[in-house]
């Protein structure tokens, strides 16, 4: 293996990227294998396989983003998470490292929400600058990327169905419903360097064998053995400084040990997610951007969707042992589809999505026990889990801002994660779990207990895509409308949520991006 280059600090012909999760990681392999040279600013720590435990609860607190973060706003989670709005990954990986594996697609009217839906009082629903058909071949690459089964781009067959799945499928198809899917990428046998599923459960929060495509051991390493990379983790992005025509000049940092680094730069991406991304961008604020770098619209930060979700457990006479094999079962698509006729724009999909016992018992009833709890937790074995998983709409006041007086660790304002969900939304979650009650009774569900929604993990919007720049942050490409060589790599840049896990669409995204730059950079324009 190629050792990997160290670059100086004062290499301003390096792409910095900040952040090494499914945009960042993916983005930084796919410049690399260009050729062009990377310095990866990852904040967080450099975990290995052998740092991955079958123990989610016990990987929950060594990998998680716990640094201090405020709910706020109208949400759930202002009284049952006030301090962790997001669940996400601090780590080399970034939060593909924590995921179910699930890679679905937009599908196309969600690519054009305000052209399907039309105006949405007290929303700010807009059309992508892409659709579905320029978006297809990208799809294609991130499937075989990522090794999606079931996808003609990989090859790869069906993950096994498990007990979890059976029993969902079962219900689902005595109630009409015939759209079940398993696009994972998971592998169903050894697939570009990495083993098939073993299927020893408890991986959401990371796959101890590495058959579940992470950018930690895959596009990272990757990306090292070109030598035109340097990863450097442990290092908080704090700000990205810029020049007197107001050109990123490249990132200010701070390494494990509080001191401070300037990495020059050609050009800047920002890959910290749907929270940290607009936040790096807020705290850049000078004299020529006062109100954050990239903010001419007043859009960083805003339009912030994490999916209208909720959750629900169904307990029946006999076992079911929901948690072995793969995290995430059945997935139900029937509802995906956009159809105004149920009362809400959007549509959803019903995620038969396990939980290890640890996790059960503190998300079935936060801070919560007694005979109803224990009751039903004492049956955890048999149990299935559904998390539904349905389209969010953007709206202006529903952002990240800086506290005023509050700091973290790095000396940096604590971020303010402000959400309120529409009566769209709260419809759409309600549909969702009436459905799943009908879905376990048809095959013999005893109890079915609704579950406040899980601490976000689908984190988008807040530097949106839009084709003017008054209306968003970056163009098509995820480029700054005002700093031609700012990027926007990750989530944070779609501009509707879509009903689907967003990973498979950011991978995408980095993909088309890196072949931009790529082109940019040969032409000089960047």
């Amino acid at each position: 293996m190629t050792t990997p280059k160290k670059f100086s600090l004062n290499d301003d012909s390096v792409v910095v990227i900040v952040g090494s999760g499914a945009g960042g990681g993916t983005l930084a392999n796919e410049l690399a294998q260009k050729g062009i040279n990377c310095v990866i600013l990852e904040a967080g720590k450099h975990y290995t396989q052998a740092d991955i435990d079958n123990d989610e609860w016990g990987m929950f607190n060594k990998i998680s983003w716990l640094d201090k973060r405020i709910s706020a706003g109208g949400w759930h989670h202002t009284k049952t998470y006030p301090g962790l709005p997001a669940w996400i990954v601090k780590g080399v990986g970034g939060s593909s490292v924590h995921w179910a594996g699930l890679a679905l697609r937009f599908q196309p009217h969600e690519f054009k929400t305000r052209s399907t839906y039309g105006e949405q009082a007290g929303t700010q629903v807009m059309d992508w600058p892409v659709d579905y058909a320029e978006m297809a071949p990208f799809y294609d690459l991130a499937e075989k990327k990522l090794g999606v089964t079931g996808s003609a781009a990989s090859g790869l067959p069906m993950l096994p169905e498990n007990n979890h799945y059976k029993v969902i499928a079962a219900g689902a198809r005595k109630i009409g419903y015939k759209n079940i899917v398993r696009p994972m990428a998971i592998n169903s046998q050894a697939y570009q360097h990495r083993p098939g599923c073993q299927q020893i459960g408890f991986c959401m929060q990371g796959c101890k064998i590495g058959a579940k495509w992470s950018t930690l051991y895959a596009d990272i390493p990757e990306a090292l053995g070109t030598g035109k990379v340097e990863l450097r983790p442990q290092s908080m992005a704090l700000r990205i400084e810029h020049d007197a025509q107001g050109k990123a000049t490249g990132v200010l940092y701070a390494d494990k040990n509080g001191k401070q680094h300037f990495q020059k730069a050609r050009i800047v991406c920002v890959a910290g997610n749907s929270i940290e991304s607009p936040r790096l961008l807020l705290n850049s604020a000078s004299s020529m951007f006062r109100d954050g770098l990239a903010n001419s619209s007043g859009q960083v930060g805003r339009n912030y969707m994490n999916h209208a979700t909720a959750a629900a457990a169904s307990i029946y006479e006999k076992p079911v042992y929901m948690y072995r094999g793969t995290s995430l079962a059945a997935v139900v698509a029937d509802e995906a589809r956009h159809d105004a006729s149920r009362g809400f724009n959007g549509g959803y999909y019903l995620e038969g999505l396990s939980l290890g016992l640890p996790f059960m018992a503190a998300f079935m009833q936060p801070g919560g026990w007694g005979r109803d709890f224990t009751s039903a937790i004492d049956l955890y074995d048999h149990m299935t889990c559904v998390w539904v998983c349905g389209e969010d709409q953007a709206m202006a006041d529903n952002r990240i801002t800086l506290h005023a007086t509050e700091k973290d660790q790095y000396g940096l304002p604590v971020p303010v994660v402000t959400k309120t969900y529409t009566a769209n939304d709260d419809r759409l979650a309600s549909h969702g779990l009436k459905q799943w009650r009908a879905l376990s009774e048809a095959v013999g569900a005893k109890r079915v207990i609704d579950m406040p929604p899980y601490p976000a993990s689908h984190n988008m919007g807040t530097n949106r895509m839009s084709e003017k720049a008054r209306d968003g942050v970056v163009n098509r490409h995820g480029q700054a409308h005002d700093i031609k060589n700012l990027f926007v790599s990750d989530g944070s840049q779609f501009t509707s949520s879509g009903a689907c896990n967003p990973t498979l669409t950011i991978v995408a995204l980095a993909i088309r991006q890196a072949g931009f730059i790529e082109n940019a950079m040969k032409r000089r324009d960047l």
